[in-house]
């Protein structure tokens, strides 16, 4: 397979300088260097590794990515910007005509996938993009599509905790308030616990101080209604490393999936588990 030309929008980004740099060091990918960047963002270039990367804000991308689909051919692009501009993002990738793999949270998810349905590019849309963590909410899918109800009368809470800066409510946490609804619990969005001070954090949770500022641990608890039963889910991720090596599949994936025609899909970290052989 020849190298895959990769764009990965988010820089100066926690999220996206992992990945960056595990693009660099894979040889099944080429990084370009070009990076959209917000708004806030008043440096020109950004190192990953060794290579020079130039970060465009919003005021100059359409000018730049003409450029960059002049010079580059077959580009995916990576994106984990911020959920303010996931929307603006999807449209201006589909009006170019560019696959994207879309592991930013928030934003108008039904409008994601109605965009790229009616444009002529395929996609990958994730609020998590960890494989093992994608494959439990998979399991839980299952259970509430086998046994719907099969929690009736209990309750439920739904804490999690990030970094300081995420700004909206974990997505892998509302992904699963769906699942525990049709499982017969009674709880949204709204419900979820979040904690974002990093005292509480390490003095409350237990979170490694090295990790304050890249975790993701989440707890779902499930009570009987005479409080004798007790059901927990917890999933912890320290680092950040687990989500660039599913970001990479969910790239492979696409290319693929690209190559061989699909328009207007969009696929899920569900859709690439199913479809690597490694996993």
């Amino acid at each position: 397979m020849s190298q895959i030309n990769v764009m990965v929008n988010g820089l100066p980004g926690n999220v996206a300088t992992v990945i960056a740099r595990h693009i660099v060091s894979d040889q099944r990918f080429t990084l370009i260097p070009y990076s959209l960047t917000g708004p806030e963002i008043h440096t020109d270039n950004y190192l990953v590794e060794d290579k020079n990367l130039c970060l465009i804000r919003p005021d100059a991308r359409q000018a730049a990515m003409d450029d960059i689909l002049a010079s580059y051919t077959h580009l995916i692009c990576i994106d984990f910007t911020h959920p303010a501009a996931v929307n603006n993002n999807t449209r201006f990738y589909c009006e170019r005509s560019i696959p994207f793999v879309m592991g930013t949270t928030g934003g108008d998810r039904e409008a994601l996938v109605t965009t790229v349905e009616n444009s002529g590019i395929a996609a990958v849309i994730a609020p998590n993009m960890a494989k093992q963590i994608v494959g439990f909410q998979a399991m839980m899918a299952w259970a509430a599509d086998t046994f719907p109800g099969l929690f009736n009368g209990y309750a439920i809470s739904v804490r999690e905790s990030h970094q300081q800066g995420k700004a909206d409510t974990s997505g892998t946490a509302r992904a699963m308030v769906g699942y525990f609804n049709r499982l017969g619990l009674k709880c949204s969005a709204e419900d979820i616990e979040q904690e974002r001070n990093p005292e509480k954090q390490v003095n409350e949770w237990g979170i490694p101080g090295e990790y304050l500022d890249g975790h993701g641990w989440h707890t779902y608890t499930l009570t009987s209604d005479d409080q004798t039963v007790k059901f927990q889910f917890t999933h912890n991720v320290n680092g950040r490393e687990i989500y660039a090596c599913g970001t990479l599949d969910a790239v492979v994936f696409l290319h693929q999936h690209v190559q061989q025609g699909v328009k207007g899909k969009v696929f899920s970290m569900m859709d690439v588990l199913k479809g690597d052989s490694r996993s």
